[in-house]
C-alpha cells in the first residue's frame, strides 16, 4: 500500500497494491494493520454506496461536530471527479480544494479526514462509489457548501448545464455563509 501526501494534513490518496493476472485481479481496499503502519489510525463504523449516471454531482457535504466524519473513498466502477474543501479554520488549506479522479481502473482511494466537505461528480456513463465512514450518519448536523461558489475556484471538468443535482445540493450556501464547526 502506498500512500500519497497531498498537501493538506491528514489528507492522502491511497493507493492499494494490486496483483493481476490471467483471472483478474485482488487486492486489500483497507486493512487496519496496514493503515496503522503509516500512522493512520481509524476504525470505520458504516459503508456507503451509491450509483450514478454520467453528469450527478453530489455535494459538497459534511457532519458537524459532535459527529464529524472522517471518509475513504473509492470508485468500484467507473470515474468520477472527487473534490474535497478544507473547512477546518486553524490550517493554512482552509477554504481551499484538493480534486483527484478515482476510477475502477486506477483503484486510488481518498482518505478525507474530519473537517471537510465532500463531492463528486460522475465523469464515466455511470459510475458506482463506496465510501467507509468512521461515524455514523446523523441528518441534525449535516451541511453542505455550492458547489460552484467562486471562492473555491473548483474545475468540474464539465459544462455547468449537463450537471445533475438534487434539490437539496441547489442551495447550499456559499463557504462565507455556511455554517460549520471545525
Amino acid at each position: 500500500m502506498k500512500i500519497v501526501e497531498t498537501g493538506f494534513d491528514d489528507l492522502v490518496v491511497i493507493e492499494p497494491k494490486v496483483i493481476g493476472d490471467a483471472r483478474g485481479y485482488f487486492m486489500e481496499s483497507y486493512r487496519y494493520d496496514e493503515f496503522q503502519k503509516h500512522g493512520i489510525d481509524i476504525r470505520f463504523v458504516q459503508d456507503n454506496q451509491s450509483k450514478s449516471k454520467k453528469g450527478v454531482l453530489r455535494g459538497l457535504h459534511y457532519q458537524n461536530a459532535p459527529y464529524p466524519q472522517t471518509k475513504l473513498v473509492r470508485a468500484l466502477s467507473g470515474v468520477i471527479l472527487d473534490v474535497v474543501v478544507d473547512l477546518r479554520r486553524n490550517k493554512s488549506t482552509f477554504g481551499k480544494s484538493y480534486s483527484i479522479e478515482l476510477s475502477s481502473d486506477n483503484k486510488k482511494q481518498l482518505l478525507v479526514p474530519k473537517g471537510f466537505a465532500h463531492g463528486f461528480l460522475v465523469l464515466s456513463e455511470e459510475a458506482e462509489i463506496l465510501y467507509k465512514c468512521d461515524e455514523f450518519y446523523h441528518p441534525e448536523v449535516e451541511g453542505g457548501i455550492m458547489y460552484n461558489d467562486p471562492s473555491l475556484k473548483i474545475d468540474w471538468q464539465m459544462n455547468e448545464n449537463d450537471l445533475v443535482l438534487s434539490q437539496r445540493d441547489q442551495n447550499h450556501p456559499n463557504l462565507s455563509n455556511a455554517v460549520f464547526n471545525f
